[in-house]
């Protein structure tokens, strides 16, 4: 699922609705009536249900709906995000040095618009008292003109500041994204196994876009307005002591305020992105198996849950309107005060002349812009402790490393004859769960092998081996005498054609599908090689023949026309071991009649290890290999089998009946 189940969602801690009980008696309240509750939104809720025995229908609605949601969120990432990691600042600070250039010019821009700022309500201070009060034309329109360069220097600053950061930020998470979507192909199949898909997705997309907007807006934006701050209690303490004292009479207040927020917003926020993840996460499942929705008639289940999904995200989002709603008109409200006590002590000091009209106009509006930066620290603060949640992730993603590498002595495996040798192979995906036990097979250049045996027997991770996919835990693979790995994976499956039971088609033309495995391919090579597996026939009655648009997943195409399409593919890279997992498994009889004689052409003079449950595809095999629990059981040709009256005859007679029987192709060995 994509953001959810573990896709980067992270524990939280949430106190919503205003209502906020000490730690300790919180926390006893739920071990005693609750499961343990995975963020402080959960909590609360229990705290509250336990509080009070007469709780409306709606809150016990929210109670049953967010005991639910804690089941949702994962064990996993359970950390606390952290505001400042030394570590990780130092290893995003190494994204940023390669466009040092842009910063520091981005550093230099603000350094410009901050004097600007600072320094144009002193402008307005010296039009007034030196040109207005003075009645000197000639000074209050030098200080204007002045006042209009400043502004318009500003507003041009600005404008290359941002154009520049926007250029250096999106150019670092595009290196990022880069280099985490090249990492992710160096990962072997058994990360794959363990990692979902929505997990990955959630770190390529949101954490990478938390990560732009923290280096794009949020770290000249922090630079901008400290400048600003301290420029501006400098230039007020310059100008006039007495004032600037005032203004800072009500900051004990801001503190308290900010401290508030700051403790509140963290968990507020952190609620709703992962209820938000949720959403996502449930949106994406449900999209990808609508089919199986539709065939359960599960339209209405799905729609109640993702109903409680919804509320949740509501009801945790409506918690950080509040704080903000609590805390920037709070803001404000001190300006505001702040400026009415400069205005009144002002107006004081001016009627007994120790003060200027133009120095308390200056100190409004500086008092105006004194709390802007506050307002943008705090806004920004939220942002750092994403991007700090972020970068870990991605780093920890980044820090993963493969465990399925060339050896460092490993060479291109030279152009193959294709003789392929099991010896004593060993394998086990998980510790004390062995899969292959002793299993020693070879096949001969050109050979056709079928491999046999009921679901679990270890078919499909014999062509993994073969593959590479995964490294032996005991004995050795070997391609033509050379251990598969002494190799490189890349030289080995180039001489590989694999097909899969389960076809993957990729978005695009189905010409551009059977290229894939081979880029440089003719249309005409593309062409003989569907003609050859008798693809060549349906894909001209298409709309548009092979520049047909297959859609995601090959949607736009029936099961078995994606396999024969996916056999096109295999084929055409023209591979010396060719692989078939189930190939045929999706294909009707008729259109597998259709192309056997295609696929008898292609294969002859290949090797090739088949795994199919059809009669006509094992019978005509050169070995057939029985696999039992892990272990071979017997080995030999079609008849040499029966006639040892074995596992495989039994199987045969049992399943397939005789093979004079004309409904055998039909029947399936499982």
């Amino acid at each position: 699922m994509s953001n959810s189940n573990g896709n980067g969602r992270v524990a939280h801690s949430y106190r919503g609705n205003g209502h906020v009980s000490s730690p300790q008696r919180e926390t006893s309240m739920v071990t005693e009536k609750l499961p343990l509750q995975r963020d402080a939104f959960g909590r609360e809720q229990a705290a509250r249900s336990t509080s009070d025995s007469s709780l409306s229908a709606v809150e016990q609605e929210r109670l049953r709906r967010e005991r639910k949601i804690q089941d949702l969120l994962p064990d996993e990432e359970e950390a606390q995000e952290k505001t400042y990691d030394s570590r990780l600042v130092k290893r995003l600070m190494e994204y940023v040095v390669v466009y040092k250039r842009e910063f520091v010019i981005s550093l230099i821009l603000i350094v410009v618009t901050s004097v600007m700022s600072v320094g144009t309500p002193w402008m307005i201070q010296r039009a007034i008292d030196e040109g207005i009060r003075a009645g000197n034309v000639g000074t209050l329109r030098f200080w204007t003109v002045l006042f209009l360069a400043a502004i318009a220097l500003e507003w041009v600053a600005s404008r290359a500041r941002l154009t520049v950061m926007a250029y250096a930020g999106t150019r670092i998470v595009t290196d990022i994204r880069s280099q985490l979507f090249g990492h992710l192909h160096t990962l072997s199949m058994g990360f794959f196994n363990d990692y979902s898909v929505g997990r990955l997705m959630s770190r390529l997309i949101s954490d990478v876009s938390v990560l732009q907007d923290f280096v794009t807006w949020s770290i000249t934006g922090l630079a901008r307005s400290a400048f600003i701050l301290v420029g501006i209690i400098v230039a007020m303490l310059f100008l006039n002591w007495q004032l600037a004292l005032v203004t800072f009479a009500v900051m004990p207040a801001m503190i308290a305020l900010t401290n508030y927020f700051r403790r509140y917003v963290r968990e507020a926020y952190r609620a709703a992105r992962q209820r938000l993840s949720l959403i996502n996460g449930f949106l994406n499942e449900s999209i990808t198996g609508i089919r199986v929705t539709k065939s359960f008639a599960r339209e209405q289940a799905n729609s109640r849950h993702f109903e409680d999904l919804n509320r949740s995200y509501f009801d945790a989002n409506l918690r950080t309107t509040q704080l903000a709603a609590f805390f920037f008109p709070g803001v404000d409200f001190i300006g505001s005060l702040a400026t009415a006590l400069v205005v009144g002590l002002g107006g004081w000091l001016i009627l007994g002349d120790q003060l200027t009209a133009g120095v308390l106009a200056a100190f409004v509006i500086w008092v105006e812009r004194f709390f802007e930066p506050i307002r943008e620290l705090s806004r920004r603060y939220y942002t750092f402790q994403a991007a700090m949640a972020a970068s870990e992730r991605l780093f920890a993603l980044l820090d993963t490393e493969p465990d399925l590498n060339d050896a460092p002595q490993a060479f291109a495996l030279p152009p193959i004859a294709g003789r392929v040798d099991l010896d004593n192979v060993h394998f086990n995906y998980k510790e004390d769960e062995p899969v292959l036990q002793g299993v020693t097979i070879s096949a001969e250049p050109g050979e056709r092998v079928a491999l046999v045996g009921e679901t679990g027997a270890g078919k499909s991770t014999v062509i993994r081996l073969i593959a590479r996919f995964f490294d032996v835990t005991g004995g050795a693979v070997l391609i033509d005498g050379h251990d598969v790995r002494d190799v490189t994976q890349a030289s080995l499956r180039a001489q590989l054609g694999i097909v899969l039971q389960d076809s993957f088609l990729f978005d695009g033309t189905i010409r551009d599908n059977i290229r894939y495995g081979r880029l440089d391919a003719t249309d005409a090579e593309v062409e003989a090689a569907t003609v050859a597996v008798g693809a060549d026939e349906f894909i001209r009655k298409l709309p548009n023949g092979y520049d047909t648009q297959v859609g995601e997943n090959g949607v736009n195409l029936s099961v078995g026309q994606r396999q024969i399409v996916s056999f096109a593919r295999a084929l055409l890279a023209d591979p010396r071991i060719l692989i078939l997992d189930e190939a045929t498994s999706s294909i009707d009889t008729t259109t597998e009649r259709q192309i056997q004689a295609g696929l008898e052409q292609l294969l002859k003079g290949r090797t090739s290890f088949v795994i199919a449950h059809r009669l006509n595809t094992i019978v005509n095999s050169d070995k057939i290999v029985v696999l039992d629990q892990g272990q071979v059981l017997e080995e030999g040709s079609h008849e040499e089998l029966l006639a040892r009256h074995g596992r495989y005859h039994k199987l045969y007679t049992m399943q397939w009946a005789v093979e004079s029987d004309p409904r055998a192709r039909n029947y399936v060995l499982n």
